[in-house]
């Protein structure tokens, strides 16, 4: 036996002995600068626990460390929360100072990264705001941890939980770098680091570092030494997520940046903002039903096949106006083939497209969950084309002359067209059959070199879904779902709305009520389908403008406070406040929608809150119409939160 182990034996002895009849010690979990961990079983309420001892060579050479280390102990045993390790005892035993805390059977953060890697970018942010949750509640007793690291986050196997460990009580003991500064230098904040006082923003640096470290599994600044590690902290900026090719969400990146400022005034405001924040971003990406994210999915695939299928009718259309040409005469045969090349085109496409909302329709969706569904999709794209694929010089000199090569054919095909529907095929039949020919090939020349194109730019971008986004929630895809409604039936699914943002959901049952009414009072409450349709549109364009105002303040940190960005916290809370206006309004409808089936109201009451209702919505469309002022009140805010301190 080594004279170490020797050591390591004789301690573990000595304390299990000045613990006899109170805990007995199963094994050594672990142990660093500042104690040792032991899994112990606590004898008599008969359930496991960790016990932490504070080396006893560090007792006898620091006998002030004794008292810190028990009275920040002892505030630590104070915190209740379900993200906190609870401290069951702290206590003094023939010379040995300890505390005693639940055990918890999981794994660290930094076990987890390094066995398996660094995590998905939902169960990071996940992570980080319940880490979020657990330093709110600390600084809420007046309690900063100083020590916010990867080692003292605990991940819990059966549940998944997160918790946090050793509140306070690594500065308390004393655990230094070899610059005597209390923490560990890869997670210190500048000021830590410059040994100046911290306080609860100093954590959310440290928890910045650690979701740096959770996303990428390498730490924002390395070095060879502890004191090369600390300059950097101090000197240096961490780089951004979003430069380094990771899957992270772009919102989510952007609060780990804010955490990572230099200025403690630039990072959140404080705990509860940020994991206040990190839940609006993990809202975002909620999970949608899987027929809409089947949909989303298909769209491109078979969408892209229905489109080349109906190109494929442009020589059909050639051989067909020579056939029709041969029997019939000219100018029947330049109708023909325009007309199977137009049926090409638009029929076959548009056929497809009201096949798809058909079965979407049966499935108990509407056009309204498109949108979201494609949003989802595009997102996810554009994180996953980050990290695989990225534009390259030959990608970009291939696609300069792809681009080249459409443009000129497309000309081509533009002029044979016009010579095509010339007199030619009267003055020279012979010709005129050349030139239609010519310009069938210039055309499929300019298909292929399109679609050609389309492979290239896919390699670094989405173009496929961005077209089919735009198809589907445009007008020709409302236009698809209305034709396609018509042949549903009855036998569509009711499907919950939990995916549905409120305005959707309130829309889509006053809808309902307002379609199982007799026609007679359908014909008396006039545009009511309309109104409900203007409401909800101009709900979901302030959600989607205070999301944007509310993302600016985000990315500015603790800027947002600065008197710079008062027009835009006003702008955001009038914003918010007529969001919630107008899905009050139509709250109001379906409650009177549901009077009127039970027949508590009249028909003329409700068409007066329909007049509120277009009052509301009228006073939305002029607040929206005001987005060039909004834009003018972002400007100025958004550089200054640009500008280094």
């Amino acid at each position: 036996m080594s004279q170490g182990n020797a050591a390591l034996d004789r301690l573990f002895v000595t304390f299990q002995q000045a613990l006899a009849g109170r805990y007995s010690i199963d094994r050594e979990l672990g142990r660093g600068g500042m104690g040792i961990v032991y899994m112990a079983r606590e004898v008599h309420l008969d359930r496991v626990v960790a016990i932490k001892l504070l080396p006893p060579e560090r007792v006898v050479a620091q006998p002030q460390l004794r008292d810190r280390f028990l009275r920040e102990a002892r505030l630590a045993a104070k915190l209740s929360h379900p993200n906190i390790i609870p401290i069951h005892a702290v206590e003094e035993r023939d010379g040995f100072v300890y505390y005693v805390m639940a055990f918890v059977d999981g794994e660290t953060l930094t076990q987890r990264v390094r066995s398996r890697g660094p995590l998905p970018a939902t169960e990071a942010a996940r992570m980080l705001r319940e880490v979020a949750w657990a330093l709110s509640y600390a600084h809420g007793q007046g309690l900063v941890h100083r020590d916010v690291k990867p080692d003292n986050i605990l991940l819990e196997h059966a549940s998944g939980r997160v918790l946090v460990a050793d509140f306070g009580i690594a500065a308390a003991a004393g655990e230094a770098s070899s610059d005597g500064i209390a923490g560990t230098p890869e997670f210190m904040s500048p000021e830590q680091a410059l040994g100046a006082s911290v306080d609860a923003r100093s954590d959310l640096y440290a928890l910045g570092a650690t979701a740096f470290y959770a996303f990428s599994g390498r730490f924002p600044f390395e070095g060879g030494t502890p004191t090369e590690v600390l300059a950097k902290q101090v000197t240096e900026a961490a780089p951004p997520l979003a430069t380094m090719g990771l899957p992270v969400p772009r919102k989510i990146a952007s609060l780990v940046d804010h955490c990572l400022a230099k200025d403690p005034a630039q990072r959140p405001q404080n705990a509860q903002a940020l994991a206040e924040q990190l839940g609006v971003a993990l809202e975002k990406r909620r999970e949608l039903p899987a027929p809409l994210r089947a949909f989303a999915k298909r769209a491109r695939l078979n969408g892209s096949g229905t489109m080349l299928a109906g190109m494929a009718l442009l020589p059909a259309s050639l051989s067909v106006a020579f056939v029709v040409g041969a029997t019939v005469g000219y100018l029947p045969a330049r109708i023909a083939g325009f007309t199977t090349f137009a049926l090409g085109l638009t029929a076959v496409p548009f056929a497809y497209l009201v096949s798809s909302a058909r079965r979407i329709l049966k499935m108990g969706f509407r056009h309204e969950d498109v949108a979201p569904a494609f949003d989802a999709e595009l997102e996810q794209a554009k994180e996953e084309l980050a990290v695989e694929r990225r534009p390259t010089r030959i990608t970009a000199f291939f696609e300069r002359w792809l681009g080249r090569l459409v443009k000129s054919s497309a000309i081509v095909w533009a002029a044979l067209l016009a010579a095509v529907w010339s007199p030619l095929g009267y003055i020279a039949p012979w010709l005129a059959n050349a030139v239609g020919f010519s310009w069938g090939i210039s055309g499929t020349v300019m298909a292929v070199s399109a679609i050609a194109l389309v492979a290239f730019k896919q390699r670094h971008s989405d173009v496929d879904t961005e077209f089919w986004a735009r198809l589907w929630k445009g007008p020709i895809g409302k236009a698809a779902f209305a034709i396609a409604k018509r042949f549903v039936g009855r036998n569509a699914i009711a499907t919950a709305m939990t995916h549905r943002a409120t305005e959707l959901s309130l829309g889509m049952a006053a809808e309902q009520l307002y379609e199982q009414l007799p026609k007679e009072q359908r014909q008396n409450l006039g545009d009511l389908p309309g109104v409900l349709r203007r409401l909800q549109e101009d709900a979901q364009s302030l959600r989607k403008r205070y999301e944007e105002l509310q993302q600016t303040l985000n990315e500015a940190g603790g800027g947002s406070s600065m008197p710079a960005f008062a027009d835009v916290r006003a702008l955001r809370d009038s914003i918010h406040a007529k969001l919630g206006d107008a899905v009050a309004a139509m709250e109001t409808i379906r409650l009177n929608l549901l009077r009127l089936h039970a027949g508590s109201v009249t028909v003329e009451s409700l068409t007066t809150h329909l007049g509120l209702a277009a009052d509301v919505s009228a006073e939305v469309e002029r607040l929206i119409r005001g987005q060039d002022e909004v834009e003018r009140a972002l400007k100025f805010p958004r550089e200054s939160a640009a500008t280094p301190v």
